[in-house]
């Protein structure tokens, strides 16, 4: 949810501050394969290699949990990254920021299909994604002082956690990334998302503070676990626009399915009010693969969205006096 299809970098800061209501630090792929999600989340692992295509090598025998990672924010994987702040401190901006790294699952499954053992991979994901976060954490800090931070770990390999195969038992899965959003708690806002088909309770008892996922009806049993997380003070970021397809004309069907869901959820016990005062809309996932002027579209989309449920809350405070 936070690449972009741009090979100029100064562009893609630019739509990414005013395309949507919170600003985001995208990556961008198409202007170097090192700003690929897996690509970015292995620079400065020792005993990886990262190839000119964002192939992966590996020298097993050099990895270790135990080594430091180097986040080098001159490295070509970062270039989304310094054009954002350039522009964010040119604009003086003081608000609300958001910017998302690859989760350790997602990373320890890249790295054990490059050939790494499993009981090494995960070890070694979860201290690069740890160090990584840190260490980013404190540079949009001091670049930006003042900005409140929101920082999403992106974990598109979670959707196969309950499926057969899976390398990790899912208690495992939701420890490592409980593990790696504790790094992020007493600094930043700190969520997860899934772009994929995704069981919402096991996300949930992660324990983040936001949760990013595509709007799908199969979410409406997990309507309990929902709850509980909203009357938290949790937050939910539903992917309206799907970005794996044609890209619809109008908000129309987005808002009609979002409302659907809502309506489910509902209807399965959620409270209305709390479920949309603590819910933002977003693209279902990245636009990289996207054209520029079709991702400006998907962007454009979800404003409308967006538009409809404030809309939609006057209706309701007029109604009921509120």
């Amino acid at each position: 949810m936070g690449s972009l299809p741009h090979r100029d970098t100064n562009s893609a800061a630019r739509l990414a501050f005013g395309a949507t209501s919170l600003p985001y630090i995208p990556s961008l792929p198409r202007r170097s394969p090192a700003e690929g999600l897996i690509s970015q989340a292995v620079v400065g692992i020792e005993g990886v290699t990262l190839g000119q295509y964002g192939s992966l090598a590996v020298d097993i025998p050099l990895l270790d949990p135990a080594s430091p990672v180097r986040t080098d924010l001159h490295h070509d994987a970062f270039g989304g990254l310094r054009a954002f702040i350039e522009e964010a401190q040119h604009r003086r901006y003081r608000g609300a920021l958001k910017w998302q790294i690859a989760g350790p699952v997602t990373l320890g499954l890249a790295l054990e299909r490059a050939g790494v053992p499993t009981e090494v991979a995960y070890d070694v994901a979860l201290t690069a994604v740890q160090q990584r976060a840190g260490a980013l954490l404190a540079h949009v800090a001091q670049a930006l002082p003042g900005v409140d931070q929101v920082v999403l770990l992106d974990e598109p390999g979670l959707s196969g956690m309950h499926q057969s195969g899976f390398p990790l038992a899912p208690d495992v899965a939701i420890d490592l990334l409980s593990s790696a959003l504790a790094v992020i708690e007493p600094h930043a806002m700190a969520g997860v998302h899934c772009c994929g088909e995704v069981d919402l309770a096991s996300l949930l008892a992660a324990g983040p503070d936001i949760v990013s996922v595509p709007v799908s009806p199969a979410l409406v049993p997990a309507a309990g676990y929902l709850t509980e997380f909203l009357e938290r003070g949790g937050v939910m970021a539903w992917g309206v626009v799907a970005t794996d397809g044609p890209v619809p004309h109008t908000a129309e069907r987005p808002w009609r399915l979002l409302s659907d869901l809502w309506c489910g959820l509902v209807n399965a016990g959620c409270d209305p009010v709390r479920l949309r005062t603590n819910s933002m809309v977003t693209p279902a996932c990245g636009l990289g693969l996207h054209s520029p002027t079709i991702a400006a579209k998907v962007l454009d989309l979800v404003r409308h969205v967006e538009a409809r449920i404030a809309d939609q809350a006057v209706a309701t405070r007029i109604t009921f006096g509120a």
